[in-house]
């Protein structure tokens, strides 16, 4: 089930001869959506399985929908792109599908036994097992205090190096079941939440990703284009709310300065100033919304630049 669907479609504008890039196609709810108002899309994904699912779901819709196997911060490198070709709007609905969730096979979630693999495609090396069982534990609390804001980073990071000594985890279970053997378990959310968001943020490289990819948006939007971004962790919203705020200013300035300065590197405005989020009534209906929060820029025109 899409998140914040409503919105999303509100503010991308999405409709007839419209050019939208859904790039984290997922389930391919968000495209089917933007290709109901007549747009054209192209659908991104790292997941090839997520590429073939949306590819049968969306074939009604015929050459107004097109694919991409690869990582969004990577758009550049499709075709139509280097050649030329600019969107209406770009979508980058950040985390894991619920597809890649309920797979036991991809060991992204702890509700169901699988391999510690936790990787969004193909294309990247190291599984979560790797970083589990070779990762110092020095690093191991680092990345559980960064990715995961974990206050037990310290406690999980020891249980987890003193058990791989006796055995290398393998599945996602015994992860989890050392996990809540270490600390406990107190409240609805299971103690290893946390732990299993660190690492699949690190084996993706996610904050790296999108880095890359809010950068390229400015290279991948007509003037007037949208970049929609959705988030579901306090990291990556506050990279989106600081890309956003530092590339729509007008002036900037700085205590040593005579005088505020026109802002070289602003190319957005913001049609919101604030995050959108869910209504009660869509948390009610997808629990996996009450996180999510979805932040818009709109590409300026360079004439709208000039001083």
């Amino acid at each position: 089930m899409s998140v914040l669907p409503e919105e999303t479609l509100r503010w991308m504008e999405a409709g007839p001869g419209k050019y939208l890039i859904d790039g984290t196609l997922g389930g391919g709810g968000h495209s089917e959506a933007f290709l109901k108002t007549g747009a054209r899309v192209l659908g991104v994904d790292r997941d090839p399985e997520a590429i073939a699912y949306a590819s049968r779901r969306l074939a009604p819709f015929g050459d107004r929908f097109r694919v991409w196997q690869g990582n969004f911060a990577d758009l550049c490198e499709d075709p139509e792109i280097r050649d030329g070709e600019r969107a209406d709007g770009l979508l980058l609905d950040l985390g894991v599908s619920s597809h890649q969730l309920d797979a036991a096979e991809r060991g992204f979630s702890f509700m169901r036994e699988g391999p510690l693999d936790m990787r969004m495609g193909p294309a990247t090396e190291r599984t979560a097992a790797d970083i589990v069982n070779e990762w110092p534990e020095s690093e191991l609390v680092r990345l559980l205090r960064e990715f995961g804001e974990e206050p037990k980073a310290r406690r999980i990071a020891a249980a987890l190096v003193r058990q791989r000594i006796e055995k290398p985890f393998s599945t996602t279970g015994e992860l989890a079941d050392c996990i809540e053997k270490a600390v406990g378990r107190s409240g609805r959310t299971h103690p290893a939440t946390r732990t299993f968001q660190a690492i699949r943020m690190e084996v993706n490289d996610e904050l790296g990703s999108l880095r890359r990819a809010l950068e390229a948006s400015i290279h991948l939007l007509k003037p007037g284009g949208r970049l929609l971004v959705i988030t579901f962790h306090s990291l990556e919203d506050r990279m989106v709310k600081q890309f956003m705020r530092d590339r729509s200013k007008e002036w900037i300035d700085q205590p040593h300065w005579p005088e505020p300065r026109r802002n070289p590197d602003r190319v957005f405005r913001l049609p919101q100033t604030k995050a959108i989020a869910p209504t009660p009534e869509e948390i009610r209906l997808n629990p996996r919304a009450r996180s999510s929060k979805l932040r818009v820029a709109e590409l300026l025109d360079p004439t709208e630049l000039k001083p």
